[in-house]
């Protein structure tokens, strides 16, 4: 007969010279939310594509608490207690300037106001933050033509990353996206041939054509197979 399974017994961790308690270190890419009043924090596990964890707080971590935001990344010393894991302190690392100028540029894609738009999508350009790319292609049939152009501009910075979401809209019914489309991937040039390059081995015969007439007018000929 097979032994009864046994309890996984947590390690002992604590401070440097100090009382060590059963716990783990918890290593967070992005803390969710805080809530200092009600001494809970959510944070998103690594291990865990986008499922969250929430944790209660000890009460002399409270002023730590207040000093993590949302979007933060942090180590946290989780500790069990009472039958209950409790955080008890941050190693918190702060989320970079440009990341975070990027999600507010993000949110202001979505505003009813033009002229933030506009300056969103040419913000994102410059900041070449990677999940511009499809609010920016969004912003392409943005009834704003001044958005439109700004968007056209930053896919242009953001280079080759654009392409793949680009492709499709290479044989859009509409003649003016389908034309922003062809440009924009021409515009990119070099770092543009190997996703065009790829999607061809996936595209139906229409798609197919066009991006080989683009690829043949960016100076670029397939390799025979």
């Amino acid at each position: 007969m097979a032994d009864e399974a046994q309890p996984i017994k947590l390690v002992q961790i604590g401070p440097k010279g100090g009382a060590k308690k059963d716990g783990f270190n918890l290593v967070t890419e992005k803390v969710v939310s805080v809530n200092p009043e009600a001494k809970q924090l959510e944070v998103e596990l690594l291990a865990y594509d986008g499922k969250t964890v929430l944790l209660d707080v000890a009460d002399d971590a409270v002023e730590e608490l207040r000093k993590i935001k949302p979007g933060d990344g942090a180590t946290i010393r989780v500790v069990e207690e009472g039958g209950k894991r409790v955080a008890k302190s941050f190693r918190i690392r702060a989320k970079d300037p440009n990341t975070a100028k990027a999600d507010a540029m993000l949110l202001d894609m979505k505003d009813t106001h033009w002229l933030n738009r506009k300056y969103a999508v040419e913000s994102l350009g410059e900041l070449k933050d990677q999940r511009a790319v499809g609010p920016l292609v969004e912003a392409l049939t943005d009834e704003v033509g001044d958005v439109r152009q700004r968007a056209y501009d930053s896919l242009i910075k953001l280079g080759g990353v654009s392409v793949p979401s680009l492709i499709p809209f290479l044989v859009a019914e509409e003649e003016e996206l389908r034309q922003a489309a062809t440009e924009i991937v021409r515009k990119i040039g070099k770092p543009a041939v190997e996703p065009l390059a790829v999607a061809l081995g996936e595209a139906d015969e229409r798609l197919k054509a066009r991006i080989l007439k683009v690829l043949d007018r960016m100076g670029y000929k397939p390799k025979p197979t």
